[in-house]
């Protein structure tokens, strides 16, 4: 039996960037393959290539043994092809059943689709009732929706993109539970993902691609996740090192913080309480939509509460807006790194301007230019971010490299608190490691940093003490050395006493 897809010489040049360079990949019918690689390594490129989505300046791409041309997303559809991708596209106030309908061509029955959606759950462990708005789901009923979206088109080759990422560990077993049926019944999965031991742990084969180029392929249960490391960036991944802890002051405090939320798909924060110390990181576990973006808002001063619920040095700060702040030594990286955390169309020089205008780069209200693009070079060579230089735009800069900038921008501010939102999403494991690690350092230079994470494994390995929010209610924050991964996920399913 021919591959379900194989690739064959795939380039793909953007000027004189060679995205994918001489690309060859084949996925048997039945096959879970993964495609692993570094920020820039060339899989999103390779996947827009089979979606239809751009198309390769050469190679040639065999659809069941028989070349084949995919010139749009319809076309990949007509062949067979799904993809879900890492954020989902569903819209808030639609329901599960007219959400779903939206990617249906033609006319439809809807109340034959909604019994076609359910008893689609049903067969695969995936229920969900159709007739939900989609804004009362979790985010794991999300990805269920968007997976089934996907199914009810009974796809040959499905590419799945960090389907982890917003997920509990229970969620993750239940997911590879639904991939293994998938499988088992003809299905081709193509499986991207940064997190090693899940490619170990679930994948039949795996493709790895290095600057545009596979550099290997390789059984991942055979090798170890070091291995699989190695091969993606070419050299050994140094390991997360943590010194001793020696705490010092309360620096951030919450006292009974309450907030209703902003809107009708928000979440109301109930009598939050928490204490982060000089010399320690602290992490926030939970599922995305469970209160982080209205703690993060009231934190970072776009959203002010009653006075008293959030101190500083044990000085009130909820009443002052995210500037004030900022000038106490607050500083705040958002887990939107290219929109909230830097400007695209500005440069490194420009983007470094934004939070760091008090370090001396600003005389009598006049930019200090020469000072400024010292600054934006300190921060590149420091935090080895990946770029042309100074000039370069934000928007040029891969999702990896543009994060190392921002965190490093705001590490170089010395600042008395550091809030993190997602410090490494959707950055490779070596970039990752370079990040938390530095994170590490901050704090034991004596300022305190907060975490807030969908990465358990990222909290365990960073943070000194984990608390999780659940429905807008924080859990007590808990030494790292007493938890276990499981305990985690279940306090971020609401399931053992706490989460409340």
């Amino acid at each position: 039996m021919p591959p379900r897809i194989a690739l064959e010489a795939i380039t793909k040049r953007y000027g004189s960037f060679v995205a994918n360079d001489a690309v060859s990949l084949a996925v048997a019918p039945g096959e879970i393959h993964a495609v692993l690689g570094e920020n820039g390594a060339g899989k999103s490129t390779l996947m827009k290539i089979i979606c239809g989505t751009i198309r390769a300046d050469a190679g040639q791409i065999l659809w069941e043994g028989r070349r084949t041309s995919i010139l749009n997303p319809g076309a990949a559809r007509e062949l067979g092809i799904g993809m879900v991708y890492q954020h989902f596209s569903l819209f808030e106030t639609l329901t599960v059943v007219d959400n779903i309908a939206l990617a249906h061509a033609g006319p439809f029955d809807r109340a034959a689709l909604a019994a076609r959606i359910s008893g689609m759950g049903e067969r695969y462990g995936l229920p969900v009732d159709p007739l939900r708005l989609v804004h009362h789901l979790s985010v794991g009923e999300r990805q269920r929706v968007e997976i089934l979206r996907c199914l009810l088109q009974n796809p040959k080759l499905l590419i799945l993109d960090e389907p982890t990422s917003v997920l509990t560990p229970q969620a993750v077993g239940r997911l590879f539970g639904v991939l293994r049926v998938l499988a088992a019944e003809g299905c081709s999965i193509l499986f991207i993902s940064h997190k090693l031991e899940e490619i170990r742990e679930l994948c039949h084969s795996a493709t790895i691609l290095r600057g545009g180029k596979v550099v290997g392929a390789v059984t991942p249960a055979e090798v170890s996740a070091a291995d699989l490391a190695r091969l993606m960036v070419g050299a050994a991944i140094a390991p997360v090192t943590r010194s001793a802890v020696a705490t010092g002051g309360v620096r951030l405090a919450l006292r009974g913080l309450s907030l209703p939320p902003t809107d009708a798909f928000g979440t109301a924060l109930h009598d939050l309480q928490l204490q982060v110390r000089a010399g320690e990181v602290v992490g926030i576990a939970g599922v995305s939509g469970n209160g982080q973006a209205e703690l993060l808002d009231a934190l970072s001063g776009e959203r002010t509460a009653a006075p008293g619920t959030v101190m500083l040095d044990a000085t009130p700060i909820a009443h002052l807006d995210a500037g004030a702040r900022r000038r106490r030594g607050l500083a705040f990286i958002p887990a939107e790194r290219l929109g909230r955390g830097a400007v695209p169309a500005m440069s490194l020089r420009e983007n470094t301007l934004l939070t760091a205008y008090r370090q001396d780069l600003v005389k009598r209200g006049f930019t200090r230019n020469a000072a400024i693009a010292a600054f934006a070079r300190g921060i590149i060579d420091r935090f080895r971010v990946g770029c042309s230089g100074t000039e370069a735009m934000a928007a040029s800069l891969s999702g990896g490299n543009l994060q190392k900038f921002v965190v490093g921008r705001e590490c170089s501010l010395a600042p008395v608190v550091l809030m993190v939102s997602q410090p490494t999403w959707g950055v490779d494991v070596a970039a990752a490691g370079f990040l938390r690690q530095n994170l590490i350092d901050l704090s034991r230079r004596g300022a305190a940093v907060l975490i807030l994470s969908d990465e358990l494994e990222e909290l365990l390995e960073v943070c000194d003490r984990i608390a999780v929010l659940f429905r807008g209610r924080l859990s007590a924050a808990m030494p790292r050395e007493t938890l276990r991964i499981e305990q985690l996920g279940m306090l971020m399913a609401g399931l053992e006493a706490g989460a409340a």
